[in-house]
C-alpha cells in the first residue's frame, strides 16, 4: 500500500512535474509473472524513474542498514525505502552475494518484479561497464526472463533539480526479454553466466547508446579515478581502459 502512495501521491507527481518522462518498449514488459529487470546505473534517480512509468511494483535490493536504524531518522529511512519498493539484504553476511541471491529468489518466487543493476555500482563517468554475473545466476536459478532496461537523462535531472522551470527529458527504454533457452539446464555454470551477462550488457548498451567498457568493472574504475584524484594528476591525461564492444 505504501508503495502506491509514494508512486501516485508523494514522489510520482513531483517527478512528473519536474521532468519530461518518456517510456518506450512498454509492450516488452509482462503484465504478470516473475521477471528480472536489469538496467544501467548512472544516477541515484534511476531507481525512481523506472517504477514511475511501469504499472507493476518494482522491488530493488538494498542493504538492511536502511531498515534497522533507530530514532526518528531510522524510522524515516525505513519508511522511505519500504515505500520505494526496496527489499533488505544483509551485506555484513560472510557471503553477501549469497544473501543477495536468496533475497532475489524470495522476491521472484512470489511472482513479483525484481530490479537489479548488473554493473553493481553507479557509473563513475557515464559509460557502461562490465556486468557482474549475479543477475544471470539469479535468472537461471529462478527460471525467469531477464528484460534489459535503459535509462537516460537522470544525471541531468539531478543536476537541474533546483531549476524546476527547466524540465529534463528522462527516457526509460524497455528491451525485448532475453531468451535463456540456449543456456537451459546450466545453472551454476560460470561460463554460461558470463555469456548471458555479456549479451545482456550489449542489449542495454544498444538501448542507451553509452560507450561500453566490456573488460573493466565500474567499481575498479572508481578506485582508479580516486587514486588519480589523490595524486593530483589530470584524469584526461590517463589512458582509457577497455573500449566499446
Amino acid at each position: 500500500m505504501l508503495y502506491w502512495v509514494f508512486k501516485y501521491v508523494l514522489i510520482g507527481p513531483f517527478l512528473r512535474l519536474t521532468s519530461r518522462t518518456v517510456l518506450t518498449g512498454r509492450e516488452n514488459f509482462p503484465k504478470s509473472g516473475a521477471v528480472l529487470l536489469a538496467g544501467n546505473h548512472e544516477s541515484v534517480a534511476d531507481w525512481l524513474f523506472t517504477p514511475l512509468v511501469l504499472r507493476r511494483k518494482i522491488n530493488f535490493l538494498a542493504k538492511s542498514d536502511y531498515f534497522t536504524g533507530t530514532g526518528i531518522r531510522g524510522m524515516l529511512s525505513r519508511w522511505f525505502f519500504e515505500g520505494a519498493g526496496a527489499y533488505p539484504i544483509d551485506r555484513t553476511d560472510a557471503d553477501a552475494a549469497h544473501a543477495a541471491l536468496n533475497a532475489g529468489l524470495e522476491v521472484l518466487s512470489t511472482g513479483q518484479v525484481l530490479g537489479i543493476y548488473p554493473e553493481g555500482t553507479r557509473s563513475p563517468d557515464g559509460r557502461l561497464y562490465r556486468g557482474k554475473t549475479g543477475p544471470a545466476r539469479l535468472a537461471l536459478r529462478a527460471g525467469v526472463p531477464i528484460i534489459p532496461v535503459g535509462v537516460t537523462g537522470t544525471v541531468e535531472y539531478v543536476r537541474k533539480i533546483n531549476r524546476p522551470h527547466r524540465r529534463t527529458r528522462v527516457r526509460v527504454m524497455i528491451g525485448e526479454p532475453l531468451d535463456l533457452t540456449p543456456w537451459a539446464g546450466r545453472e551454476g555454470d560460470r561460463v554460461a553466466e558470463r555469456e548471458i551477462t555479456d549479451e545482456l550488457m550489449r542489449r542495454i548498451q544498444a538501448l542507451t547508446g553509452q560507450d561500453y567498457v566490456h573488460d573493466t568493472y565500474g567499481a575498479d574504475m572508481k578506485k582508479r579515478y580516486e587514486t588519480v584524484r589523490k595524486s593530483g594528476r589530470n584524469l584526461l591525461d590517463q589512458p582509457v581502459e577497455g573500449g566499446a564492444d
